[in-house]
């Protein structure tokens, strides 16, 4: 069985206040895009020999970890603690590129989660697949219905966004991932939380043409000063034609959104990940 783990977004990231325990609060809307892995699980033959319950192989994009200590298995080991699986194989084909914002990882795990459910027919329930993806990472729980969402505390919080669907249906979004990596834990250091004056929410309701001026992702002025090239693209995206662009999470893949087909995308970045999806 077979599942297509799909890539997010943010449109716009507030870092609005340090919480006792480390953590930062934050505002943000995520958004899901047409990018996706593959996720697939099999039945394994009581004679295979694995010292593991679930065996996992990944293919495509380079993961920079052992298997074993990959989300995918942690979300089957979690499960397995309060239910009884089966010993699986699984097949994790990667076209999200890591350590771009895009919540490749999460992804991965949270549709682990929702295959083990239908394929063992375990009836969780989207709410408490939200809760055990919660257990996995701040974002993972998005990924359990991919729809918009206006998210809060430390992006557990999800709430509809209201929007942008309509303003957004029928765009077209360039997603362009240099070969630059951006610590996160360096970008929190690097920034002093505060309220903004509008919420990201209020704003993705709005015309896309006002958000340029008011749509802002915290974390960019720190990234942009350790990779200029994050900048570069940037500005190259609004060049094209973009209506907003904008870095997604901490970073390092940057998006523009666009009304029309951008034609020169892949030969303007030819040397990066650079795709461009219909919205």
């Amino acid at each position: 069985m077979i599942i297509f783990p799909c890539a997010k977004i943010n449109l716009g990231l507030n870092i609005v206040s340090k919480r006792e325990d480390g953590y930062h609060n934050l505002e943000t809307v995520f958004y899901p895009i047409p990018l996706y892995d593959a996720l697939e699980i099999k039945y394994m033959d009581d004679e295979f020999p694995s010292d593991v319950r679930c065996d996992l192989k990944v293919t495509g994009n380079a993961v920079e970890c052992d298997e074993q200590s990959n989300l995918v298995v942690k979300a089957y080991n979690l499960l397995a603690r309060d239910f009884e699986l089966p010993r699986i194989h699984a097949h994790l084909y990667k076209k999200i590129p890591s350590e771009a914002g895009l919540g490749g990882g999460s992804s991965d795990a949270a549709f682990m989660i929702r295959l083990l459910d239908e394929r063992m027919r375990l009836n969780i329930g989207n709410a408490e697949m939200e809760r055990y993806a919660a257990k996995l990472g701040a974002d993972c729980a998005f990924f359990i219905t991919a729809e918009p969402s206006y998210a809060t505390g430390i992006g557990d919080i999800l709430a509809p966004a209201d929007g942008p669907h309509g303003n957004l249906r029928g765009y077209y979004i360039a997603i362009v991932k240099p070969n630059v990596s951006v610590s996160t834990r360096e970008a929190y250091q690097l920034i002093t939380p505060k309220k903004p004056i509008k919420s990201c929410r209020d704003i993705v309701r709005q015309p896309i043409q006002t958000w340029k001026d008011e749509l802002t992702n915290d974390f960019e002025l720190a990234a942009f000063k350790a990779h200029p090239i994050l900048a570069d693209i940037k500005k190259e995206l609004y060049t094209q034609g973009a209506l907003y662009a904008q870095m997604s999470g901490s970073g390092s893949a940057m998006f523009g959104i666009f009304k029309e087909k951008p034609l020169h995308i892949q030969d303007t970045f030819k040397e990066m990940f650079a795709e461009v999806l219909k919205l």
